[in-house]
């Protein structure tokens, strides 16, 4: 029988998971290469054989999306995987058109075949777009657990951007553990939240190992998604968020709708701020596409600390850099904040933008007139750094989740600004988790 030739389109996250749990160990399948799109610098490298493992002694290439048809061709290429999130349906279909012409077939591993069985009960919080509140959700999660005497175990959807064998297995239990391991400001973002906790935070490459590992220590796991991606694990009770300043996303995205379909419980976030004819659409969505789902509501409450220093100010505002990249917003809770607490005046800092910062308002011409926080690499760091302190505010508000000061130096004040979820109307959240702990005999 001939041996099938594959290709996994991804971005360094669900197209290694999907390797390591579907193809890596079967001899009738050869991944000939994975094509990488949506994150800087993450092509050009070798998925190394130390992870590939016996049957690809030269590791694997992952070269840019652009080549996919030459791919094809050369190879012979029999199946295109598609396995990388938030991007519109009509987007998955124009690459789905791009390997059907050139001669391949085209697919979509669901969550039947790579999600990880676990031995501890699994939380899942996901969305249906990036920036909806995931990682307010999973906070307001840890929080309840540890108000009832539990440590969770936090592991968190791959971002693996270096050396992938250093990254295979990693656990972040202190805020210099992340300087150590050269944490990436998006790793931080998501990251720093759950260790001030206390938490560990587990990530890497081979999700697998790190499940065995969570498994020798913890007796519950919440599976902390990225963008809008479905879980790495089998879950006990799947918790997806959806946003209603972007109402109808949550039938246009991929995998969004997925989440949305399979959702145990739906959170409608930003429901004080959001158009109320928006949230009600949203709900409408909701309940027509997932009946079964229990609805609840809640808000994103912004707070500030020294947030009266902004009052007057021209202001710089920082927000967290994926929400508005890959998610597709203007602006995020920082300019919220801004026009919360009296700024004066947001200062454009689009003039002054440095270096691949400048790239950026290019390919993501929506933007509206703040700073993302990017920082995949140093060189992207030292860009940030450049342009906070180029653009002649009076001081800097930070909307990023992690201590935006602890990576640049910054040459005026910051006012860093928070956001988390609070619950609204009924049902709780709040109540919905502890019934579920009650039923898995984790709490009285």
């Amino acid at each position: 029988m001939e041996q099938k030739r594959v290709v996994i389109m991804g971005a360094a996250g669900r197209d290694f998971h999907d390797f390591n749990v579907v193809y890596r160990g079967n001899p009738d399948v050869k991944v000939v290469a994975f094509t990488a799109t949506q994150i800087p610098g993450i092509d050009k490298r070798i998925y190394p054989p130390e992870l590939a493992g016996p049957y690809y002694p030269e590791g694997i290439q992952i070269v840019p999306e652009s080549g996919l048809e030459e791919l094809i061709t050369t190879h012979g290429v029999h199946e295109v995987v598609f396995a990388y999130s938030d991007v519109s349906h009509e987007y998955v279909m124009h690459q789905a058109s791009r390997a059907l012409a050139a001669g391949a077939d085209f697919a979509l591993l669901g969550p039947g075949s790579t999600a990880i069985k676990c031995n501890v009960p699994v939380i899942s919080v996901l969305a249906v777009r990036t920036g909806a509140g995931k990682s307010p959700a999973s906070r307001f999660l840890a929080d309840l657990m540890l108000a009832e005497g539990l440590k969770p175990a936090v592991i968190r959807h791959p971002m693996p951007y270096g050396d992938l064998n250093a990254q295979r297995v990693q656990c972040f239990t202190s805020l210099e553990d992340l300087d150590q391991y050269g944490a990436t400001v998006e790793e931080r973002e998501d990251y720093e939240p759950h260790i001030r906790r206390g938490l560990n935070v587990w990530a890497g490459v081979d999700y697998q190992d790190i499940v065995d590992e969570v498994e020798k220590t913890a007796s519950l796991i919440i599976w902390d998604g990225g963008n809008n991606d479905f879980s790495f694990l089998r879950s006990d009770l799947e918790i997806v968020i959806v946003d209603p300043f972007r109402p109808g996303h949550e039938l246009a995205y991929h995998p969004g709708e997925v989440n949305l379909r399979r959702a145990d419980v739906v959170v409608i976030n930003k429901v004080s701020s959001a158009p109320p004819a928006n949230v009600e659409q949203v709900e409408k969505n909701v309940r027509e596409a997932n009946p079964q789902a229990t609805v609840v509501w809640a808000d994103s409450v912004i707070t500030a600390t020294g947030g009266e220093q902004i009052a007057g100010k021209r202001v710089l505002v920082v927000e967290d850099g994926p929400t508005l990249t890959h998610g597709g917003m203007s602006v995020g809770a920082g300019a919220q904040a801004a026009r919360q607490f009296g700024a004066a005046e947001i200062i454009d800092p689009r003039p002054f933008a440095k270096g691949r910062l400048a790239e950026t308002y290019k390919t993501y011409s929506h933007l509206g007139p703040i700073l993302p926080a990017l920082g995949y690499y140093s060189e992207q760091l030292r860009d940030l750094e450049a342009t906070i302190n180029a653009v002649p505010a009076d001081l800097v508000v930070s909307a990023t989740p992690f201590s935006l000061h602890r990576l640049v130096r910054i040459d005026k004040p910051l006012v860093e600004v928070g956001y988390e979820m609070s619950e609204r109307g009924e049902p709780k959240l709040s109540d919905v988790l502890r019934g579920f702990l009650r039923g898995k005999g984790l709490i009285s």
